[in-house]
């Protein structure tokens, strides 16, 4: 994709990786919109960087993703590309997990993280195959490849990305949108709550990672550990995921 003169949605955009790489897009001479839950996090994005636009979305209900690609398409009509980063991951112990009372609390994290990415993808595909050049970016996971078993609703939506992607991919070969996933490592940053990614890779040399990746024009981009797992075996998927959960599964006991 081309790299400066779009005008890019980042969802989830107001912090963490969605800023990172929001700061990066408006460095090369976009326009950028973010939008996230939080209007205070949002305002203060803005004011670090007060060209961004920004908007209060709630993109696990969807009357408000339908509401937001109406907003952007009608108030921003050359958008042309998505960048679908918005995600929720909880950790938890299956056996523990109150699914009978609670069951809102787990389904918020599937609609947040395979809904939203899924409709906002078939909201702007069509939008987008009128354009001359656009691109949709989906951030899936390390955890698409190589579950992480304590975090198992999060592991499966990021495969369910990951296949999702790879069709819409297909589908659209023949059209002018470019499709490319992004799958994050551990990165430094607050999903999940605070403190749970400190080991995790160093978030800007992580984004600088993945400009680096768009420029060289790749369609499936890693950084540091997910990218031996982006094409690992089925064994060495099973023994990854085996030494990981053993390495953390004291974190729900």
């Amino acid at each position: 994709m081309k790299l400066s003169g779009n005008t890019i949605l980042i969802t989830g955009g107001s912090t963490g990786i969605g800023l990172a790489f929001a700061e990066r897009f408006l460095k090369a001479g976009n326009k950028v919109i973010v939008c996230g839950r939080r209007e205070q996090v949002l305002q203060e994005a803005k004011e670090k960087h007060p060209e961004l636009i920004t908007r209060v979305s709630h993109l696990d209900d969807e009357a408000e993703r339908i509401a937001l690609f109406d907003w952007a398409t009608t108030n921003y009509p050359e958008v042309n590309v998505l960048v679908n980063n918005a995600g929720i991951q909880q950790r938890f112990n299956l056996l523990k997990a109150d699914a009978k009372n609670n069951w809102s609390y787990f389904n918020k994290e599937m609609t947040t993280n395979i809904e939203a990415p899924f409709h906002l993808s078939m909201l702007f595909a069509p939008y987008f195959a009128a354009k001359e050049e656009a691109a949709i970016i989906n951030v899936t996971s390390g955890l698409a490849f190589t579950p992480f078993a304590i975090a198992p609703i999060y592991s499966a939506t990021k495969a369910a990305l990951h296949s999702f992607t790879m069709s819409l991919r297909h589908q659209l070969s023949e059209s002018s949108v470019e499709v490319i996933e992004v799958a994050p490592p551990a990165v430094n940053t607050d999903l999940g709550g605070t403190g749970l990614h400190t080991h995790g890779e160093p978030l800007d040399a992580f984004a600088d990672g993945i400009f680096k990746g768009l420029e060289e024009g790749k369609k499936e981009i890693g950084y540091g550990s997910s990218v031996d797992r982006l094409r690992m075996s089925r064994d060495e998927i099973d023994e990854y995921t085996e030494n990981m959960y053993q390495a953390t599964k004291n974190m729900i006991e």
